[in-house]
This record gives structure tokens, C-alpha cells and sequence, in this order.
């Protein structure tokens, strides 16, 4: 695949850049989870799980950006492998909270350590203070 250069006719628009970016990343993520039987998507709904936050699928939706029924595939796929596990909301009786199973948690800190290694490898080319800083303004961007 030949590089790309920033003359290319959409470099200058901040969007399309930050899309690539995150398609190069999310790729380069794809394979390292790949060992693990994972993709970003299903990591990122594990990672979740095993927080404290006990989140409902709604709300994987919403912190994953994603529509609930792309939530529904993922949590099913993550149940069938016995890494999370649906147990009714204390909150409300009629939403399931995604609970992560002790495999679950395991996965999770193994797929952790793949992820920062694959994030390292990817923004190679930035020095800690650059990736500092991209991190600190794209997370504005994300959750402002």
C-alpha cells in the first residue's frame, strides 16, 4: 500500500484526518487483539465490563458510540465465550447491567497490555509529550 502524503486533497480537513488516524490505529489494534480472538469493538465493550461502572447495554452504547443493536452483537459474542455475563439492573428490574466473568477480567488485562503495546507501535513517530498531548485534546474532543 503506498503512504499517503498530506497533499492528498483531504488532509487539510480535520475530520478526515482524525477518521484515518483512528482506521489506521483501530486496524493496527484489530491485529494485535486478533491473538486474543478479539476486535476493538468487543475489547473496548470488555474493558467496560470490567469496570466498576456495571454499565447497561444502553449505556455501552452510548460511552462506545454505537448503535444498540451493534451493543447487542457484541455483548452476545463476549456471553458465548463466557467473558461477560447479563444480570439484572439493581437500578431498574427491566435493563441487564454486562457484567464481566473472572475469564472476562483476565482477557481484559491481557488484551490491555496488546492495546498499549499496539498504541505504542502505531504513534511511534510522536515523542511521549506528543502522544501526551494527542491524547489529552482528542480525549476533549471525545467526552466534551
Amino acid at each position: 500500500m503506498p503512504t499517503a502524503t498530506l497533499s492528498e486533497p483531504l488532509s487539510d480537513e480535520l475530520f478526515f484526518v482524525m477518521a484515518r488516524a483512528s482506521a489506521i490505529g483501530s486496524s493496527h489494534a484489530n491485529r494485535a487483539l486478533a491473538t486474543l480472538q478479539l476486535k476493538v469493538r468487543e475489547y473496548s465493550a470488555l474493558v467496560i465490563a470490567c469496570s466498576d461502572e456495571a454499565p447497561t447495554q444502553r449505556e455501552l452504547s452510548r460511552q462506545l458510540a454505537l448503535d444498540p443493536s451493534q451493543i447487542v452483537a457484541i455483548v452476545d459474542s463476549l456471553e458465548k465465550r463466557g467473558l461477560v455475563e447479563r444480570r439484572p439492573d439493581p437500578r431498574d428490574r427491566r435493563s441487564k447491567i454486562v457484567v464481566a466473568t473472572e475469564a472476562g477480567r483476565e482477557l481484559s488485562a491481557e488484551a490491555r497490555t496488546l492495546s498499549a503495546e499496539s498504541d505504542q507501535e502505531s504513534l511511534s513517530m510522536l515523542t511521549a509529550d506528543e502522544r501526551a498531548t494527542l491524547h489529552t485534546l482528542l480525549a476533549k474532543v471525545a467526552f466534551a
